[in-house]
C-alpha cells in the first residue's frame, strides 16, 4: 500500500527547499523530528477539505477498515464531537425542541464537553450491577425496554466499547435494537481501532455501528493523536457528505503534519503483516493470563489487548500493585483503587512478556481485600451541562460540597470519565464516591 503523505514529505527533504512557511524552527534539530514537521503548503493538501495526497491516504485507511474513514490528528476526542454534531445535523429536519442522545454512563469527558458545546440533552444508560463508574454493562434487552418508554426518541444511541478496563459490549445486538427504533448507533471505541484486524473482525463498524471513533495512538503504533473517524458505508449519505465539515468545526487549523505521516505509513503496516503480528500477541497475553491465574490472579473485562487485574483479590488496593509494578520500572496505563490496567501491543516484545511474568510471579499473595467501591447511583439534574459549564463557578472541599450543583467536569486522563457529570446535585453518594477515589476538591456552580 502506498503512504503518499510520507512520500511527499520525503521529496520535499530532498528538494533543498527554502522554508519561508511555517512552522518557525524550519526544519532545525531541537528533538530530531523537526525536519518533517510541515504545515498545509502547496502539495501538501489540506486535512479538512483533501484533494490530493491526503485524500489519497484516508481512501488507503478507508479500504483496510471497510468505511469511509476520516483522520484526525487530535485524538478521538475531536472524533466525539464530530460524531455528535453529526448525528444532530442529520436529524436538524426533524420536530425536535432540543435534541436528545442515550448515552452509556461511563462516557469519556470529550462527550460532556460536545454536550455543552452542542447543547443536546442527554438519557443517561446505566448498568445497577456495575462495580464501578468506569463500566457500563448495556445489553440489548435493557436497551429495548428503555427506548420503548422513551417519551422522545433519541437521535442516536452513544456506547465506549471497549471501556477503559477492557469490557465489551454487544454491538451487533444493540445495533438490532437501534434500527428496530431508526436511531443512530455511535460508538466510542478509542480502544479498539486493533479489533478490525483481529482474526475474527469485531470492530463495531463491521458489527454495524454508523459511526465510530478509533485512536489509533491507543492500540495501533501510531503517534499520540492520531485517530479515526468511521462513518459506515450504510450510513445516511449525510453523514458521510458532512463528516470534514464537522471535524474542521472543532478541529485546529494547523493540524499536526507528523501525526499525519504516522498515520499514512500506519497504512502500509496494516496492509501487511499486522494481522499475523497481533494473532501472536493475543495468544502470548492469553499464555501470561493463564500463568498468572495459577497463581491466583483475577483479571477483568473481556477484551484480548487488555490486561486488567483486580488488585483486591490478589491482597493488595489497585495503588499497591501499580506501586510494585514502579518500583520495577514497569509504568502502567491507569490505576485505582480496585483496578491496575496494562496496555501490551503488537510492538511488546517476547522478552517484555517474560519480564512481567517474572514480576508478577514474584509478588506473595495476600488475603483477598473484601471493601467494595460504592455502587453507582444517578444524581438529581439541576441544571443542563451547557447552563452548568458556563456558569460562574467556585471550587471547594468535598466535604463541603453536599448539596451543591456541579459545574465544569475536571478529572484526570487517564481515565477522563467523570463521576457525576455537569448539572448535577452532590448527594451522599456522590461523597462517598469522592471519598473513595481520593477527590479532594470540586468545582461547583456558585450560589
Amino acid at each position: 500500500m502506498q503512504t503518499p503523505i510520507c512520500d511527499f514529505v520525503k521529496k520535499y527533504l530532498n528538494s533543498n527547499s527554502l522554508r519561508m512557511h511555517m512552522p518557525g524552527h524550519k526544519g532545525t534539530k531541537f528533538l530530531g523530528c523537526e525536519k518533517y514537521d510541515l504545515t498545509e503548503i502547496d502539495g501538501a493538501d489540506n486535512l479538512y477539505a483533501p484533494e490530493g495526497i491526503i485524500k489519497q491516504s484516508e481512501k488507503n485507511a478507508s479500504e483496510l477498515f471497510n468505511a469511509n474513514t476520516f483522520y484526525s490528528t487530535e485524538g478521538s476526542s475531536l472524533c466525539i464531537k464530530a460524531a455528535l454534531f453529526l448525528a444532530i445535523k442529520n436529524f436538524k429536519s426533524n420536530d425536535i425542541d432540543k435534541p436528545v442522545i442515550f448515552a452509556g454512563r461511563n462516557a469519556h469527558k470529550a462527550f460532556i464537553s460536545a454536550s455543552a458545546l452542542l447543547d443536546f440533552d442527554v438519557v443517561w444508560l446505566q448498568d445497577e450491577n456495575s462495580k464501578t463508574f468506569l463500566s457500563c454493562n448495556i445489553g440489548a434487552t435493557y436497551l429495548d425496554e428503555v427506548l420503548s418508554k422513551a417519551e422522545k426518541k433519541p437521535v442516536a444511541v452513544y456506547i465506549t466499547t471497549p471501556d477503559y478496563l477492557g469490557c465489551m459490549l454487544d454491538v451487533k445486538s444493540i445495533k438490532r435494537i437501534c434500527e428496530k427504533y431508526g436511531v443512530l448507533l455511535i460508538v466510542d471505541n478509542a480502544h479498539g481501532a486493533y479489533l478490525n484486524f483481529l482474526q475474527e473482525n469485531v470492530h463495531p463498524i463491521a458489527l454495524g455501528a454508523d459511526i465510530c471513533c478509533d485512536s489509533a495512538h491507543k492500540t495501533l503504533p501510531a503517534l499520540t493523536g492520531g485517530a479515526y473517524l468511521h462513518v459506515s458505508k450504510s450510513a445516511p449519505e449525510s453523514l458521510i457528505m458532512d463528516a470534514k465539515d464537522a471535524l474542521s468545526l472543532f478541529g485546529s487549523t494547523s493540524p499536526s503534519y507528523l501525526i499525519l505521516q504516522s498515520l499514512d505509513a500506519l497504512n502500509q503496516l496494516l496492509a501487511s503483516d499486522y494481522k499475523q503480528k497481533l494473532s501472536d500477541t493475543v495468544s502470548k497475553i492469553s499464555k501470561l493470563k493463564n500463568k498468572l491465574i495459577k497463581q491466583g490472579y483475577v483479571f477483568y473485562g473481556n477484551e484480548p489487548m487488555k490486561i486488567t487485574f483486580c488488585a483486591k483479590k490478589f491482597g493488595y488496593t489497585g495503588n499497591e500493585l501499580s506501586a510494585l509494578l514502579k518500583n520495577n520500572n514497569v509504568f502502567v496505563e491507569f490505576f485505582d483503587q480496585d483496578y491496575v490496567v496494562l496496555m501490551p501491543t503488537t510492538e511488546t516484545t517476547s522478552a517484555q512478556f517474560k519480564r512481567l511474568e517474572k514480576i508478577f510471579s514474584s509478588v506473595k499473595k495476600r488475603p483477598e481485600l473484601l471493601n467494595l467501591p460504592p455502587k453507582t447511583y444517578l444524581p438529581k439534574k439541576l441544571l443542563t451541562v451547557r447552563n452548568a459549564t458556563l456558569s460562574p463557578c467556585e471550587t471547594i472541599p468535598t466535604s463541603l460540597s453536599l448539596g451543591r450543583v456541579i459545574a465544569d467536569v475536571s478529572i484526570t486522563c487517564p481515565p477522563a470519565v467523570p463521576i457525576i457529570i455537569s448539572g448535577e446535585i452532590i448527594d451522599d453518594s456522590v461523597i462517598e464516591r469522592f471519598n473513595y477515589y481520593g477527590i479532594k476538591d470540586v468545582k461547583v456552580v456558585k450560589k
